[in-house]
């Protein structure tokens, strides 16, 4: 397992974690440059969403914004701030959140640094669900499509799940994988016939689809946070396991790893977390590819250091792809799920790129 050495000369690689005459220095010197790098994406979350208040396609300035926040007083511009800017700030952490965590866990699950949650079919059954939800039952709201989104991001990959536990060997990463990608495959055909069906539901699902922050009301977060928050905890807890995976299903479990609950564990996770993030924002690709990848980058292959970063750093992400989409246009702007492509692709690109790139 190899990574590329961070500016300043710190080594991330494997070798550094060697046992050696100077290794609790390097340890703790490792582990003061990791906090520095979580104390500065927090800096930059925090930046970015003062910023995602104040830019717009109407200036408004700081001092009406803070009116708004918190001497509220119904005027046009404060009522624009509490209304659609909060919300829109407020959805971008949130499911920023939810996407870089769960792409940090199938990354660390599947040990490949290139996968997303949608390798385990989690966005396509989403996706597919909440179709339904438009093309049969009528629903065209937000609030009504997370359950759905939920219940279909569950029911296929519990399919997928219990297709890569067949035969020996059990449930392998390259098993899942492979199942994930098929049925992802036969959900998209799916998703696109029912999109199709009508005027209506096609309208609905071509905008959806996209994937948006933007025109969210703050009323599905009762009912998305506590289920990401579940997501989160889960995710979190499972770094250790993560790390002894790394090594190879029999060292992890000559560590005293339980394989079978950190898969469940980790799928129970990434469905709760993609699912309301699909479910909420529509399908927002790259957030949960890249950022991860660049996480691990900057602190190596431990996820005890992985997950935390990834949690602060895919949100502010978001809320960058975010502003940039209100202002890159003359008039209008550019749905996030099409700045983070435009965005994370070259990036993506550059880091595969390099002569070291990060791997799991």
């Amino acid at each position: 397992m190899t990574i590329a050495s961070p500016p300043g000369g710190i080594a991330t690689g494997a070798e550094r974690d060697l046992p050696g005459p100077h290794h609790g220095a390097g340890l703790a010197r490792r582990n003061r440059y990791r906090l520095l790098v979580l104390l500065a994406a927090v800096g930059l979350l925090l930046a970015l969403g003062v910023l995602s208040l104040l830019v717009g396609a109407r200036a408004i300035a700081p001092g009406t914004v803070w009116d708004a926040l918190f001497h509220f007083d119904d005027s046009d511009e404060q009522v624009l701030v509490r209304e659609l800017r909060v919300p829109r700030t407020v959805v971008g952490l949130v499911v920023g959140v939810a996407l870089g965590l769960s792409g940090a866990l199938i990354q660390g699950f599947t040990r490949n640094p290139l996968a997303d949650p949608g390798i385990l079919g989690v966005n396509a059954g989403a996706s597919l669900a909440v179709t339904f939800a438009v093309a049969v039952l009528g629903f065209t709201a937000a609030s009504q499509f997370i359950w759905f989104a939920l219940a279909g991001a569950f029911g296929l990959t519990l399919l997928v799940y219990t297709l890569g536990s067949l035969g020996p060997g059990r449930s392998t990463p390259v098993k899942l994988t492979l199942a994930g990608v098929a049925f992802s495959a036969v959900c998209g055909g799916l998703t696109s016939a029912m999109a199709l069906k009508s005027t209506t539901t096609f309208d609905i699902m071509r905008f959806w689809g996209v994937g948006s922050i933007g025109g969210r009301s703050l009323d599905i977060l009762p009912v998305a946070v506590p289920l990401i928050a579940v997501g989160v905890l889960l995710g979190l807890l499972s770094a250790g396991s993560l790390n002894a995976l790394a090594l190879g299903d029999e060292i992890a479990r000559s560590l005293g790893t339980r394989l079978a609950l950190t898969r469940v564990t980790v799928i129970l996770s990434v469905t709760l977390l993609a699912g309301t993030a699909v479910a909420v924002a529509g399908p927002i690709s790259f957030v949960g590819l890249m950022v991860p990848h660049i996480a691990r980058w900057f602190v190596g292959p431990d996820q005890h250091w992985i997950l935390p970063l990834t949690l602060v750093a895919a949100p502010a992400f978001l809320l960058a792809a975010d502003i940039i989409g209100r202002v890159v246009l003359p008039s209008g702007e550019l749905r996030v799920g099409l700045v983070t492509a435009l965005v994370g692709a070259p990036v993506l690109v550059a880091l595969v790129r390099r002569r070291k790139v990060s791997t799991l």
